[in-house]
């Protein structure tokens, strides 16, 4: 019988209940790592599965975390149903934000865990147990920033401090929360893969800033009047770029999100036709 890859890798299910958010982070030397580990449902939980990966680990784990079932139930049900559960590795979080890992006794050295409050996170063919120290102690002495920005600065330290003991080749940032995505109508915040890079958490750094420039909201009272000599100045560069008007070319240019009228602008959407050729 085939044999599943080996997802070797370190990630990090984690929460922010003040937030209503709920994600996950990993890394691997492994192609498009963000296709298997990551698994998150808003006020549900999440799900990273990894190691001999079983990926039906991710739905069946959410819809378990949906009926009731605590992080540390959804681990001994899941592992307990399955045969191979000795080459797994598994880590969830609820949606009261109690963390559970499970390393299986035969996953690669190094491999384990660690669980707590609003986290849960583990890694195999690790350099060391630094790796998931590093994942932890990040995300606690981060609280209070964005989880987003929290997760990407887990698998930076998890990384110095060694990482994957294969190397770099992939990672992953899912976040979700309820309504807070695309247009007010997704559930995911934000879901960034970099599948072959030679630095993909650096390279996932810079996609998760593209992300912010695009969809993040300015708070309404950093947003600038249009009066007429900023009027006039929009008219004018909208005439060089050839756009009707300003929504149609924040269209262009995926900045719809961050428009709304026609008698305050956005700074970033300023900045941004400022800087247009």
């Amino acid at each position: 019988m085939a044999r599943e890859p080996v997802v070797a890798t370190y990630s990090i299910c984690a929460c922010d209940l003040g937030a209503g958010q709920w994600g996950v982070a990993t890394q691997s030397k492994f192609l498009a790592v963000g296709s298997v580990v990551p698994w998150a449902a808003p006020h549900v939980g999440a799900v990273a599965t990894q190691a001999y990966a079983n990926p039906r680990f991710g739905p069946d784990g959410l819809e378990l975390l949906r009926s009731g079932c605590s992080a540390d139930e959804v681990v001994a049900r899941l592992t307990g149903a399955d045969d191979g559960r000795r080459q797994r590795q598994l880590g969830v979080v609820d949606a009261q934000g109690r963390g559970a890992t499970f390393t299986g006794v035969e996953c690669h050295e190094w491999a384990g865990g660690r669980a707590g409050k609003g986290y849960a996170a583990q890694g195999n063919i690790l350099i060391s147990r630094a790796t998931v120290d590093a994942l932890v102690d990040t995300f606690v002495s981060t609280t209070g920033r964005p989880l987003a920005e929290r997760l990407i600065d887990c698998l930076a330290a998890a990384q110095a401090a060694g990482g994957d003991s294969r190397g770099q080749q992939s990672a992953a940032l899912l976040v979700v929360e309820r309504d807070g995505g695309y247009a007010g109508l997704s559930d995911t915040l934000v879901d960034l893969r970099t599948d072959d890079h030679t630095r993909p958490v650096e390279e996932l750094r810079r996609l998760y800033g593209l992300h912010v420039a695009l969809f993040r909201k300015t708070p309404r009272e950093e947003w600038l009047p249009i009066d007429d000599t900023l009027r006039a100045e929009i008219e004018e560069r909208l005439a060089a770029l050839r756009q009707p008007t300003l929504e149609a070319w924040a269209g262009v240019e995926n900045l719809e999100e961050r428009i709304d009228g026609t008698d305050v602008i956005d700074p970033v959407v300023l900045a941004a036709l400022r800087g247009a050729r």
